[in-house]
Order: C-alpha cells, then structure tokens, then sequence
C-alpha cells in the first residue's frame, strides 16, 4: 500500500527506457497517467541525457507547455513558456574544454564516434551516428575531429560502433577520465558532463525554482546516468530492465518499460486514476 501523497511532487522522469522504450515509443498508458498526474497538480519535469532538442519533443508529445526540462544529463536547464517565440528558454548552461577528454578518447578508442554540443546548443559531430540512435540527427553538423576541440561543451558523447560491450567498458576504464563526470548507456555509448553536473544537479535548480523541497520529489529511471538523480529524490522509481546498481538505489521496482512500469509505479505512488490501467 503507497503512502498518501498530500503535496505536489516534482516528477523527475527520464526518457528513453522509462517514459518511452528505446525505440521512441510513447504508450497511451503512460502519456493519459503523466496527463493524470499534471491534473492532479504535480510538476513534471523532463530530465534526459538527450539534448534540448529531444527533450522538447518529449514535452511536446506530452502536452507540456510550462514548467522545466533538465536536458544534456543536467548540463541545460531550460524553461517553458508558451509566450516566448520558441515555446521554451534557456535558463542556465554548464560548459567545460572537451579537448583533455577527446584527446584522451581518441587515444584509447581511434575508431569511435564523438559529437560537442557547445553552450550555444549547436552540435558538432566527427561523422553520422547510426540511424535511429539520436532523435534529432538532423541538427548535427559533421566537422574533422580536431574542430570539436575548439567548442566549449555541455557535453561529449561517444558512440563505439566496433567490439563487444565487454571490451567497451575495458576501454572506458582505460581511458581514465578525470574532471568529468560520465556514464555508459545502452550499447557502446558514453555521456561526458562537466563536473559535478548531473541530472541532480539540474533538479536542484529546478527544485528551487518551483518552490518544491525535496522531500517531495520522485524521480524514475533507468541507466547508469539516473544514479545520481536517484540518490537526490526522495522516492526513486526504477525499471524492472535496469541494472543491478541503480536498483539498489530504488524506493521501488517497477516493470519494464514494455510493461509500462512507469505509469504503474506512478498510480500506485501518487493515487492516481488511469482509465488504460483500469480498462
């Protein structure tokens, strides 16, 4: 039995494998038990490693029109507002020289992809990710590796398309990275912050903007990069496809993201009445 919730929370709610499932798909259950939970008052917050790009169309397939998207694993806080030409503005950037890191990279792993989003949220990548990998290739520009050196960077990510993930997560180790912050994803995939930047981190922001203490925050997610954000809430939700690690962080497991375990952990957290789940 969950605990009556009596405040509004913030809802802090990862994308890929926990709103959506990797393949971008948004299920009627969790979009009518997010729209349920917005009714009922609480703050939905976006808080993915994507950029702001795909963050917002999260938001936009959600309805969201005011409130706050943390993008770029915390890197870009921005604010929505349906009375600003774009629909959104950006609040606050977190940049740091991405030169050690790619350089050191480039070093261990010469025949990885890599992509700079830089403060002004343009983004530069060394080649083509594969399809599909990326919600909005279409914003990439393709520039010679050392250009991506000459950006301030919200964040670097990394994509390995050759090797097992064994020998991925060997390299990783290999490159021993200092100064950043990073986290592996799904596949040969590396996220790189700045330091001390995090989903969290973006949350704390965002908590303070809305006047929200974080004794009333739920955070759910997936990957190694909601630990943090895991930690800083005071109800953690995770996916039943997630690893052992975050588990163990875990107010709660719920099902997969192909069980919708979102929208159960949510009905059963917040009290809310979801016509799918009831049908």
């Amino acid at each position: 039995m969950s605990t009556t919730v009596t405040h509004p929370q913030l809802l802090a709610l990862d994308v890929d494998g926990t709103i959506v499932d990797y393949d971008n798909r948004l299920t009627d259950v969790v979009r009518q038990t997010l729209g349920a939970a917005v009714e009922a008052g609480h703050h939905l917050v976006v808080a993915t490693g994507r950029s702001v790009g795909g963050a917002l169309e999260t938001a936009n397939r959600l309805g969201l029109t005011e409130g706050y998207v943390v993008a770029s694993n915390g890197a870009v806080v921005v604010r929505l507002d349906p009375d600003s030409p774009k629909g959104w503005e950006v609040h606050q950037v977190e940049t740091f020289d991405p030169a050690p890191a790619l350089d050191r990279m480039a070093d261990v792993m010469p025949t990885a992809l890599y992509m700079v989003e830089d403060e002004n949220l343009d983004r530069y990548a060394s080649a083509e990710f594969p399809t599909g990998e990326i919600a909005d290739m279409e914003g990439f520009t393709i520039v010679p590796f050392d250009e991506l050196k000459q950006h301030r960077a919200t964040r670097i990510v990394l994509r390995e398309p050759n090797g097992t993930s064994e020998e991925f997560r060997d390299a990783v180790e290999r490159v021993g990275l200092h100064g950043v912050a990073y986290s592996v994803g799904w596949s040969n995939w590396l996220d790189i912050a700045p330091e001390g930047v995090s989903k969290a981190h973006g949350l704390e922001i965002v908590s303070e903007l809305l006047g929200v203490a974080r004794e009333n925050t739920i955070g759910a997610g997936d990957g190694s990069n909601d630990l943090e954000m895991m930690e800083w809430v005071e109800y953690g939700i995770v996916m039943g496809q997630a690893g052992d690690e975050l588990k163990s962080h875990a107010s709660v497991v719920t099902g997969t993201v192909e069980e919708d375990g979102l929208a159960t952990a949510l009905v059963e957290k917040l009290g809310l009445e979801s016509p799918l789940l009831q049908s």
